[in-house]
């Protein structure tokens, strides 16, 4: 699921129906509190201000990383958890509202400065940043974590492959098989110590955005220990590991003495300790939550269905709730290699029932019903395209019947459906769909797999996928940053597929779609990209390899301790690096 500027179009609309279903009332920010608060006030103003330092900052989360390792996550709420022992080149201005997915530069000394064709991009980083141990953080460090993060044959599954897919290097080249990596890969140069020169294959005038991402944490090569290297990440942020990260139980973060905040205008870092909780019931965090025993739940998907249709009706919770557009694109992947022909993929675009799917995600307060690819607040975006309508949105069985039949399969077939163990809105999306294709006999079975292995092992994992006859799996994205590109490119480009690690789970890798994508690096005009961007959608959506299921909106709490709290875009869900605790 991964991020970037998202889906505010229509609040307004949305703030009304909320205030309706939670009894009413005009005001603007829900009735107030005595701090403050308000509802949706997080979305442009920070609720609850403080500079109070001290105390325990306390998340859970009901499922578990796929890594902590900076150079091995793709989840938006990893993105934004890792910036508290990982600084990289650029990041997020921090301040709500418009300006909020502005980059600014963190261990850069300023924004990156492109060649004449935007083939070649410099970077200078700041002097004096020290690790956890006092050494001092290098160019090389940085170049050393993006090449292993992106380079590594395999080893790390999970980041994104952005770095390989635009630099100017062979994409089989494996730091781990490497005697002088540094040396060898000359993709990226670093004349001295505090200078980074990319070359890429081509023309990319967003690769700016590509600097955000936690890749380009600096690794020192003698701390690399692999897939271990995740067991205590090397902080250069203002925390560090207290002790080993303990998987599907528990991570503690203490303050890092060396980390000066004279070179980090981005991170707050007002708790003292910070603590995870792995593998809670997703009730149990809800519950604890509302009652003031955690702070935060990690996921940053919102409260579960119970406590949403619980707070949806307490008029006296609604100054402590936020119901925002996430920017997400919740969506069923069709898995192409499995359901090869796109008569029958187009059966199920034509049998899903939108309604039930999107009661699923808990109906107009849990968003909008999606019938594109690109949400509404990205260029190129049109959401009221929809290539396979039905009456009430309950599906058009007499076309899908029809598909069937031009496919082969005019009795339907059997196929597995892919969900997210601890995602009960994923598997309530499966549920109804597997109950809305039976009506024209495709027959499904509903697996769940571990969310932190999903796209390593299982969705992601091209030969698991065949295997076991996995047609279709349940996902979600937000942009990495806010263009066509930056949403949809990882999973729609044949460039993005990967063996593991596999984010284009539908492995679409249509020869016009590709060669739409290798035409928008090389645009520079914004407008001719977004026209761009808007054909890959519809072709997309012709190739009935992604069912759009909702535009989604999530309902979240936070309590009166919780100090500093406003709606990051970029990572669709809180700011965790502005976040205190003042427990009075």
């Amino acid at each position: 699921m991964r991020k970037r500027t998202l889906g505010f179009v229509a609040l307004g609309a949305a703030a009304s129906i909320f205030l309706a279903a939670c009894g009413g009332g005009d005001s603007a920010d829900g009735g107030g509190s005595a701090d403050g608060a308000g509802f949706n006030l997080a979305e442009t103003e920070v609720v609850n201000a403080s500079d109070a330092t001290g105390g325990t900052l306390r998340y859970a989360m009901a499922q578990d990383w796929d890594s902590v390792d900076p150079g091995d996550t793709y989840y938006g709420f990893s993105w934004n958890f890792s910036r508290y022992y990982a600084r990289t080149l650029l990041t997020y201005n921090s301040e709500p509202g418009e300006n909020a997915t502005e980059l600014v530069p963190d261990t850069a000394a300023a924004m990156p400065e492109p060649n004449e064709n935007f083939t070649e991009w410099t970077v200078q980083i700041k002097e004096g940043l020290k690790y956890e141990d006092g050494s001092e953080i290098t160019a090389q460090d940085i170049k050393y974590g993006i090449i292993r993060g992106d380079f590594n044959g395999g080893t790390l599954a999970n980041g994104p492959s952005y770095f390989s897919q635009k630099l100017d290097a062979d994409p089989e080249f494996n730091v781990y098989e490497s005697s002088d990596p540094l040396g060898e890969f000359d993709a990226i140069e670093t004349p001295d110590d505090y200078t980074l020169v990319f070359k890429l294959k081509e023309s990319f005038s967003e690769f700016p955005n590509i600097l955000i991402m936690p890749q380009t944490a600096p690794v020192p090569v003698d701390a690399d220990r692999g897939e271990l290297y995740q067991q205590h990440v090397l902080s250069s942020g203002p925390y560090q590991f207290d002790g080993d990260y303990e998987p599907g139980v528990a991570l503690n973060l203490e303050r890092n003495e060396h980390w000066d905040p004279e070179t980090d205008p981005i991170r707050r870092a007002l708790p003292d300790n910070i603590e995870v909780e792995l593998g809670m019931n997703q009730d149990e965090i809800d519950e604890r939550l509302v009652n003031g025993d955690l702070d935060v739940d990690l996921a940053g998907t919102g409260v579960g269905p119970a406590m949403h249709s619980r707070l949806a009706a307490d008029e006296d919770a609604r100054p402590n709730m936020d119901n925002l557009y996430s920017g997400a694109l919740r969506y069923v992947n069709i898995h192409t290699p499995v359901i090869e022909d796109v008569a029958c993929r187009q059966a199920i675009m034509y049998a899903a029932n939108r309604d039930s799917m999107h009661r699923a995600w808990g109906g107009e307060l849990g968003g909008d019903i999606a019938t594109n690819l690109l949400p509404p607040a990205i260029p190129g975006s049109d959401p009221e395209s929809d290539l396979y309508p039905s009456e009430d949105n309950t599906g058009d069985l007499a076309a899908a019947e029809a598909k069937l039949e031009e496919c082969g399969e005019e009795d339907g077939f059997e196929t597995v459906i892919a969900a997210r163990e601890g995602r009960d809105k994923d598997i309530q999306t499966a549920e109804a769909l597997q109950e809305a294709l039976s009506r024209v006999g495709i027959e499904t079975t509903i697996e769940t797999y571990p969310a932190g292995d999903f796209f390593g092992q299982y969705a992601g994992s091209q030969d698991f996928v065949r295997e076991n006859n996995i047609g279709m799996s349940v996902s979600g994205w937000i942009p990495d940053w806010p263009t066509g590109y930056g949403f949809a490119q990882p999973i729609t480009d044949g460039a993005a597929i990967t063996e593991t690690g596999n984010y284009n789970t539908a492995e679409i890798d249509d020869p016009e779609i590709n060669e739409l994508w290798e035409e928008a690096v090389q645009t520079e005009d914004p407008d001719e990209r977004s026209s761009i961007y808007a054909q890959i959608d519809t072709l997309v959506m012709e190739q009935a390899a992604i069912l759009p299921v909702v535009f989604d909106r999530a309902m979240y709490y936070r309590s009166t301790e919780l100090t500093n709290v406003y709606f990051q875009p970029g990572y669709a869900m809180y700011d965790f690096m502005a976040l205190g605790v003042d427990r009075g």
